[in-house]
């Protein structure tokens, strides 16, 4: 696990606050630059200081708005505009920690959670209380117990510290990649299944118990937990106007040290590659966002980190980028709620078409009858799921458009038959009893 950044903070705290400051420019992980293991309690509070007040009088929402922090889970919403919508509805809400992660070629949250769970903690009590919550739900996948141990421990050294104005309760669910979509955690909670519901009603009008509900990625929480103690101004003074603060990401491929590292929102994706020690050797493309993102040829002539999920996987030069995508959608074919005619019929045929294509002898109408099932697939499912598997496979057709063409008239090359460079999970489709 290899944790770096590579600029230096120079923070500026209002009301005489000092933000501690990381020789790598480390905000979430600067304790754990401090002693190199996960902070307890005592050591988390020595470093960042007590836990603000939090009172639902609107001021942690402004000071988050004003911050310009956008969600980190990877849809990228503004967290100010969710917070004032759950707090400006009646009655107790409910806050949710979303700590699921199902992004197989993700694993930041994981390692947040390791090494700072008391700012994850914090930003989750913080948030219930400027919102008026009484109670906050953390999800995790069931598939992490010794995640699942650690963090229960976490909170019932809180509550034997009497910290926390807001009880926290643990829930483990099931592992699917569609199972971390905000309505799959609200109907899981709610009794039902770990599958995304139809919307409206969005989950900060009618959610868990059918209560106005925060649902948030932990990494945006830990975030607004220093946003609470140093203010919007500090945060702002690292990333890009358009996208401040520091981000995780999760750097693979061929990367000579691929690990977890947190680096400033908007920067050049060339660069963010640079501090897991850089390529190891001339790149084909890397993909930007995980499975629901997009290929970004090379040279990447200043493409900067965006608001998608924390994930950048170099593929070297020698890989079939066609392959690699296959996998990718055979994977998330076999995921889908299978509650809808796009994840039902549209992506397994886009999956076996890109199969064919990658693999077999693709015939001379595979890419038109692919390029049309792609141009009706997004927006007509029950949720966001067949958008990000059309807008990944899109992107490798025009990223590897002259593999495209020399398979369409050749058949595969040699590297579509290598080991995948992706961490692809086997394409499984998950049995109906695996959904709660």
């Amino acid at each position: 696990m290899n944790l770096d950044t590579t600029d230096t903070l120079t923070p500026h705290a209002p009301e005489g606050l000092r933000p501690p400051v990381s020789p790598y420019g480390a905000r979430l992980l600067h304790g754990w630059y401090e002693t190199g293991r996960p902070a307890g309690l005592a050591e988390h509070l020595d470093l960042y200081g007590p836990l603000p007040r939090a009172a639902a009088d609107g001021a942690l929402v402004t000071a988050v708005e004003q911050s310009g922090l956008t969600g980190r889970g990877g849809g990228g919403f503004p967290t100010g505009r969710k917070l004032r919508a759950v707090a400006g509805k009646r009655g107790p809400a409910v806050v949710v920690a979303n700590g699921m992660e199902s992004e197989p070629a993700s694993s930041k949250d994981e390692t947040l959670l390791f090494l700072a769970p008391h700012l994850v903690l914090d930003g989750a009590v913080l948030a219930a209380a400027s919102v008026g919550a009484t109670t906050v739900h953390l999800c995790l996948a069931r598939t992490r117990v010794g995640q699942e141990r650690q963090l229960a421990q976490a909170v019932e050294e809180r509550r034997r510290a009497g910290r926390d104005p807001v009880p926290v309760e643990i829930h483990t669910l099931p592992h699917h990649f569609v199972s971390s979509e905000e309505t799959s955690l609200v109907n899981w909670l709610n009794g039902g299944d770990a599958r995304p519901q139809a919307t409206p009603p969005r989950p900060f009008e009618k959610g868990v118990g059918r209560r106005p509900t925060l649902v948030d990625n932990v990494e945006t929480l830990a975030h607004l937990a220093l946003i609470a103690r140093y203010g919007p101004d500090w945060f702002r003074e690292t990333g890009s106007p358009e996208t401040p603060g520091t981000t995780l990401v999760t750097l693979s491929g061929a990367v000579r040290t691929p690990g977890v590292y947190e680096v400033p929102m908007g920067s050049p994706v060339a660069r963010a590659l640079g501090v897991a020690g850089g390529p190891t050797g001339r790149l084909g493309a890397v993909l930007a966002g995980g499975f629901f993102g997009s290929w970004l040829p090379v040279p990447l002539n200043g493409v900067a980190l965006g608001r998608g999920a924390g994930v950048l996987a170099a593929l070297p030069e020698d890989a079939c980028g066609l392959a690699e995508t296959a996998a990718a959608l055979a994977y998330l074919a076999g995921q889908s709620a299978g509650q809808c005619g796009p994840c039902r019929f549209g992506l397994p045929s886009v999956a076996e078409d890109f199969a064919e294509l990658a693999w077999g002898r693709p015939g001379a109408t595979l890419l038109e009858r692919l390029n049309r099932r792609l141009g009706v697939l997004p927006g007509r499912g029950g949720c966001r799921h067949p958008d990000g598997a059309a807008r990944l496979a899109a992107s490798a057709l025009r990223v590897f458009g002259d593999d495209v063409l020399r398979h369409v008239r050749y058949g595969p090359c040699s590297p579509a038959h290598d080991a995948l460079v992706l961490p692809v999970p086997p394409a499984r489709p998950p049995k109906e009893e695996e959904w709660r």
